[in-house]
């Protein structure tokens, strides 16, 4: 049919803003930027060479030396930060998780190394919490009958605050969703003299299938499973709630993770505060693209770019990926 049968038929014509490449790049409401993301990093004790993941294809856990040509590489390719996971060696672990608080254990160590390494050019950020430290692998410790004791594991949370700010870290990450966690860290900051270290709070962390890979990634020792303190994936407005006891406890930003699966939260939480927002693309999403794009059944490249820029459209100021590196240079 032509214009000229009905009218102005049609009204109007979207189209024309998507008809060239440079027309469609003009036009983008949102757009990424190296500056967006932040790099997770795994550092493992007493290894020589890097440790693939199997389940994480192209992804490693560091050696010290690696780690620190991996943050090199991220400040030369314009990214934002970079969170750090400390591996210990299996014999370490015990029920407190004291090689987390140990000031030479791996995660300290790692900080160190970094802080020395790139100074205040990449933002250092590091993962407050026991999992990878505890030999029954939850994120926190365990009373008589087995259960995680939120209260204690407060006063453990409140050391390694201490100790990681002591490193030189520039921002904690508690991830292990404890009622008044920010609260308890931000006590422990300021009275220790750290009043400059941010705290990054895992607000919206949900009980996932995706988090598989990781479990591999920090040689996770867990038993069992963290429905009792992680978030479950039915609900939504939960969320809200720990928005707001973190806000009043002293996040200086918060986080939604996973990623993909919860962009509804990710949104209600962005247009919900005047605190940066992180979103965490995490193992199992990152493993599902690098399979099938492995498999040629997705188009690798534009299938991970799609994803990060879901996470701005959805209001994320920040996005940890484990392509950070990778995709900030083809930016």
């Amino acid at each position: 049919m032509s214009s000229s049968t009905y009218g102005n038929f049609p009204g109007g014509r979207p189209r024309r803003l998507r008809t060239t490449p440079a027309m469609r790049r003009m036009v983008a409401e949102h757009r990424l930027h190296p500056a967006d993301l932040i790099l997770p990093a795994f550092v493992r004790e007493g290894i020589s060479e890097p440790a693939p993941i199997g389940a994480m294809p192209g992804v490693v856990q560091h050696t010290r030396d690696t780690l620190r040509k991996a943050a090199v590489e991220a400040v030369g390719a314009g990214v934002a930060g970079i969170m750090l996971f400390g591996v210990p060696e299996d014999a370490k672990k015990d029920a407190a998780g004291s090689a987390g608080t140990d000031p030479d254990g791996i995660l300290q160590q790692a900080i160190r190394d970094v802080r020395a390494e790139v100074g205040d050019d990449l933002v250092i950020m590091s993962d407050l919490c026991l999992d990878e430290f505890t030999d029954h692998g939850h994120c926190g410790v365990l009373d008589a009958d087995g259960r995680v004791d939120n209260d204690a594991t407060l006063e453990r949370y409140a050391e390694m605050a201490q100790v990681q700010a002591d490193a030189g870290v520039h921002v904690v990450g508690p991830s292990g969703m404890m009622d008044g966690q920010v609260g308890v860290i931000r006590d422990a900051l300021d009275q220790t003299g750290h009043e400059d270290v941010s705290i990054l709070a895992y607000t919206a962390k949900y009980a996932s299938a995706f988090y598989g890979p990781f479990r591999e990634a920090v040689g996770s020792s867990l038993k069992g499973d963290r429905k009792t303190y992680q978030q479950d994936y039915g609900n939504s407005r939960e969320s809200l709630r720990e928005l707001a006891l973190d806000l009043q406890e002293g996040a200086d930003m918060v986080m939604v993770k996973p990623g993909m699966p919860y962009l509804d939260v990710l949104a209600r939480i962005a247009d919900s505060v005047d605190v940066p927002v992180a979103a965490y693309q995490i193992s199992g999403e990152y493993a599902m693209i690098e399979a099938a794009a492995e498999k040629g059944w997705i188009d690798r490249d534009p299938a991970i770019l799609e994803s990060l820029t879901g996470f701005k459209r959805a209001g994320a100021d920040m996005i940890l990926t484990y392509w950070a590196t990778e995709v900030a240079r083809k930016l």
